[in-house]
């Protein structure tokens, strides 16, 4: 099998890798939710490439979200729910219905100013077709929460869920009340630890990432931010302790957790420095 511009190769490569007996074992036995992560994963990854600007990398990224549609798509023609074809099918339509401006016979113009308004009450059709399709026990309740997109990333969700609640008053005053409920869930896990419940673990996780937003919302901090930048943090000081070993001639395979540890307090101590001079400088 060859490389090809023809996404009907792509379509072949992945029914290929998911022939059973023939195919890749480890693709075999992926399902939509295994997948789901890394499609997550690819989209940032997307992102990322156009956040620096480099093309060469955001093709190669593009090509691997791409992918993601591919094998999802296989999967639900496995199943017998649709195929690519049905995917390229609907959002076809959906941006020809969402544009009468640009594809309306020739008496359906809209004029510039209406766009926007038409492009609105469009959504809102397929809103409600979509709304109309679903079972009637899915309709009856209308919850609070229900307008909080669900695609979002999780941390920024979270923020969002606590945010509409707040609304209603379901919400703590005192941020000292929600790093209470963050020292609670981080007991309970301990007691999952204890039991070696890896369900459980996984659950009581999740609630203490969710007290963490919530406390992030108190404090008006942006958890996506707050996190972004302690990644920053954690690469800079690991990249210290890769260059303090080099220096001494060594790797980090060749070395103690201690020792690295050590290196890790080390960069903790340069980054202070200059905070702490400027401090002082402000203090004269």
């Amino acid at each position: 099998m060859t490389p090809s511009r023809d996404i009907l190769r792509l379509i072949e490569i992945m029914a290929t890798l998911r022939t059973p007996v023939t195919g890749c074992p480890w693709d075999l036995e992926q399902n939509f939710a295994t997948i789901a992560p890394y499609t997550i994963e690819e989209a940032y990854e997307v992102a990322d490439a156009i956040a620096r600007g480099d093309f060469d990398d955001l093709r190669e990224e593009l090509g691997d979200l791409l992918l993601q549609v591919v094998y999802h798509a296989r999967m639900a023609e496995e199943e017998n729910a649709f195929a690519f074809g049905d995917v390229v099918e609907a959002i076809t339509r959906k941006m020809i219905r969402r544009h009468p401006h640009v594809f309306a016979d020739k008496d359906g113009n809209i004029q510039p100013a209406g766009v926007k308004s038409a492009w609105e009450r469009i959504k809102a059709e397929e809103k409600a077709e979509r709304a109309a399709r679903r079972p009637p026990e899915e309709t009856l309740h209308k919850s609070l929460l229900a307008s909080v997109k669900a695609g979002l990333p999780a941390l920024s969700r979270a923020m969002a869920l606590q945010r509409k609640a707040s609304t209603v008053g379901f919400d703590w005053n005192d941020p000292r009340a929600v790093l209470k409920k963050i020292r609670e869930e981080a007991d309970e896990i301990e007691a999952a630890l204890d039991r070696n419940d890896k369900v459980e673990l996984a659950e009581e996780t999740g609630d203490l990432l969710f007290a963490l937003v919530n406390l992030a919302r108190h404090v008006d901090a942006d958890p996506e931010t707050a996190l972004r930048a302690t990644n920053a943090k954690f690469e800079r000081r690991f990249a210290y302790i890769e260059r303090a070993l080099e220096a001494q001639g060594r790797t980090l395979e060749q070395s103690s957790l201690e020792e690295m540890d050590a290196l890790w307090n080390a960069a903790k101590g340069e980054e202070k420095t200059p905070t702490a001079e400027r401090a002082q400088q402000a203090r004269r």
